[in-house]
């Protein structure tokens, strides 16, 4: 089995479960809160019915409507939602990159994800034996010009409000990751997964700097293979050797519309791409080929099978219990 740790992307339609059987794969879905999907209950709802329904191929991760300042009772509520969604099979808890970039106080000031009014939670999904996922800052290119080598040009092209170059009233990358750290000093005892590398796509000697410090901090590396793909594949592998208990494969795969809602021709279209995208994973990280990742010319890793088995299976597990 190959677990995806980071996922978007839950149905029923036969042809797409015939790949996941065919792969052998095992998701991790994951709910998120931004204005756009503010009620993301139907997204929760979605994934904890297909968790009971396939357990072998599907797992969700819940999160928690994001506070307003007004509503005296919003902790308390919080949790209790937490509680109904663990006991629903619901394995994590994910904060997003909203907390810290997009929330504010009534004052103004943002709301960054070390700030007490969390506390409780942590503590409670840490008592839980629960984990949280956080997806705080943005890729260092967030902070840069759009210029044509930034792996993300595309992402801040077509979404703009999250490009924060030359915006320094907004909370810079390094103030994020600070804020990030802290919940990991503070709540010793929760096991928290950084999303996407952990924001430190960039420099993964600051990413090992982190794994040394923080006993209970990981990451997946869903939605960074671009990133890993233009450094040196040497100084990746040895990484990836140096710390085989703390990466976890992941894709961050988004499914904007149900396959089993699709024409046979776009359902062909999407299954086809999700094909290539793991082939694309896996020719990275199995093999030591020339290849190209999205024009970049890279070449694989051939990790060894004790650390591929980690990578793909055994930390996403320890990570995540009940995986």
């Amino acid at each position: 089995m190959i677990i995806d740790a980071h996922m978007h992307y839950a149905d029923d339609d036969p042809e797409f479960l015939a790949l996941l059987t065919e792969f052998d794969l095992k998701f991790l879905n994951i709910c998120f809160v931004n204005p756009i999907n503010a009620d993301w209950r139907g997204q929760a709802n979605l994934y904890s019915a297909m968790t009971k329904a396939y357990p072998n191929r599907f797992a969700w991760c819940t999160t928690f409507t994001l506070p307003d300042f007004i509503d005296t009772g919003w902790q308390d509520q919080a949790i209790a939602a937490l509680d109904t969604d663990f006991a629903g099979g619901a394995i994590a808890c994910k904060v997003w990159k909203n907390v810290g970039m997009e929330l504010r106080k009534p004052d103004g000031s943002f709301v960054m994800p070390d700030d007490t009014i969390f506390d409780p939670l942590y503590e409670h999904i840490a008592a839980r034996n629960k984990t949280l996922l956080m997806h705080i800052a943005e890729p260092i290119a967030c902070w840069q010009p759009l210029t044509g080598d930034n792996p993300h040009l595309d992402y801040y092209r077509n979404n703009p409000e999250w490009h924060m170059y030359n915006r320094p009233e907004y909370p810079s990358h390094g103030q994020l990751i600070a804020a990030r750290d802290q919940v990991a000093a503070k709540h010793p005892k929760l096991r928290v997964v950084g999303a996407h590398l952990g924001s430190l796509e960039f420099d993964l000697g600051q990413l090992g700097e982190r794994f040394d410090k923080y006993p209970n901090f990981a990451a997946d590396i869903s939605a960074r293979l671009i990133d890993l793909a233009i450094q040196p594949s040497q100084q990746v592998r040895d990484f990836f050797l140096r710390y085989p208990d703390r990466l976890l494969f992941g894709t961050d795969v988004v499914m904007r519309q149900r396959p089993s809602t699709m024409s046979d021709k776009e359902k062909s279209v999407a299954i086809l791409k999700l094909r290539q995208n793991y082939l694309t994973h896996f020719s990275y990280f199995n093999d030591d080929k020339p290849m190209s990742i999205r024009d970049r010319p890279t070449i694989g890793l051939k990790l060894p099978e004790r650390v591929l088995q980690d990578f793909y299976v055994n930390t996403p597990k320890a990570w995540y219990p009940g995986l």
